[in-house]
């Protein structure tokens, strides 16, 4: 559990005195080794102001992996571990430039700051004041609890998610995934719950985000539903209303890298598959593209084919550029005296498992393989029809 953080807190650090507090505090190690010293340091210094920059130090130093140009930026511990990470709020601010928006569940302001670049009108709003008082401080705006206000393009103001409280505007909501502080997929469980959202926009525009976990199929939603990775984690889904979505789409993968452009696939491509044996690379697909259901249209895309119909491993002779691919190298049995021998006969040191379809346990069978070589490997055991297959293969990218 974080600091807890009162507007108190949130005056001071945004004051000239705490600023500077900040930047001294920041020139700390604040390291587990290091916190009891620097912690008693802080408060000689600072007296009942101790906790706060210490916290928001350590939170900046945290949010930096994440958030672009924070370096300066307040936040509370969950509002950034809630916080869309920098590169897809942009992605998801690119698709609605030019609208005016409304995010109703704004907490400190990451998404609003995206959307403020490229959106001419941008409302924030959230019943969380302590909240509000740091997206006010991020995004250099003023904000009052009664009558709320603007500063650019931006406008903050306490407002209920379930109460509209603007017209003309595309809604976006990102429902706490939190309850009874567990993390839940139930839609009815989110904060607010995902069924009473939908129904105080019925006919608006809006952009949901949701956990990627969340059964889509009997969701029944009518629009569009997007997942979005970044750099191989899966990182959400959007639920897009039919207004906002693209003709003819339902299903959408985004795959975002910090190395490159991002790859975007929909159920509107083909998918029709050829059925053939292995080729000489398996691929295991993006999760944005396995969790929105479009395996065989990524096959398509690249010339390739599926292992097994039900398994969303891939396989071809060729991988497609920027992709981690495993070259097999022999097909084995699924039997550990087999593999054993087999492994120590390579030199194999570095073993990596990955398993679909078949009932193993990658870290409990590495163990029992009892591995001493230096050569690394990468086993692929999937089920082909009805038997159990293993590769052995060298992964490369």
């Amino acid at each position: 559990m974080g600091y807890r953080f009162g507007r108190a807190d949130i005056a001071f650090l945004a004051s000239a005195t705490g600023r500077a507090a900040l930047a001294e505090v920041d020139r700390l190690e604040l390291s587990p080794a290091t916190h009891l010293r620097d912690l008693e340091r802080v408060r000689r210094d600072n007296g009942e102001h101790a906790a706060a920059l210490v916290e928001t130090v350590r939170l900046r130093r945290k949010a930096a992996a994440k958030l672009h140009g924070a370096g300066e930026w307040l936040f509370t511990d969950d509002a950034l571990q809630q916080a869309t990470p920098t590169t897809v709020a942009r992605h998801r601010a690119a698709r609605l430039a030019g609208r005016a928006v409304h995010d109703v569940t704004c907490s400190i302001g990451a998404e609003l700051a995206e959307l403020a670049e490229v959106c001419p009108a941008v409302v924030g709003s959230d019943l969380d004041e302590v909240r509000l008082a740091i997206a006010a401080h991020n995004l250099g705006a003023r904000w009052w609890p009664l009558s709320g206000t603007a500063t650019g393009n931006v406008l903050l103001a306490k407002a209920d998610a379930l109460v509209p409280s603007s017209t003309g505007t595309v809604i976006i909501a990102d429902p706490a995934r939190r309850s009874d502080g567990r993390r839940t997929h139930d839609p009815a469980k989110l904060q607010p719950p995902l069924p009473d959202l939908l129904d105080a926009y019925a006919g608006r525009d809006i952009a949901v985000k949701c956990a990627p976990g969340l059964d889509f199929d009997r969701l029944g939603w009518s629009g569009e539903i997007e997942v979005v990775s970044l750099d191989g984690a899966v990182r959400e889904a959007c639920l897009w209303s039919a207004g906002l979505a693209e003709s003819g789409v339902t299903r959408r993968a985004t795959v975002l890298s910090a190395r490159g452009a991002p790859e975007v696939l929909t159920d509107a491509e083909p998918d029709e598959l050829l059925e053939r044996p292995p080729g000489d690379w398996i691929i295991d697909p993006d999760g944005a593209i396995v969790r929105a259901g479009l395996v065989r249209h990524y096959a398509a895309r690249h010339g390739l084919w599926q292992l097994d119909p039900h398994i969303a491993y891939l396989t071809g002779d060729a991988v497609p550029e920027g992709v981690r691919g495993f070259r097999i190298e022999d097909r084995l049995e699924l039997r550990e005296k087999t593999l054993r021998q087999e492994l120590a006969r390579r030199d194999c040191g570095a073993l990596e498992i990955l398993v679909r379809g078949v009932d193993v346990d990658p870290d409990a069978l590495r163990k029992r393989l009892k591995l001493r070589g230096s050569v690394p490997y990468t086993l692929v055991i999937t089920r082909i029809g009805r038997a159990a297959a293993v590769f052995l293969c060298t992964a490369h990218v």
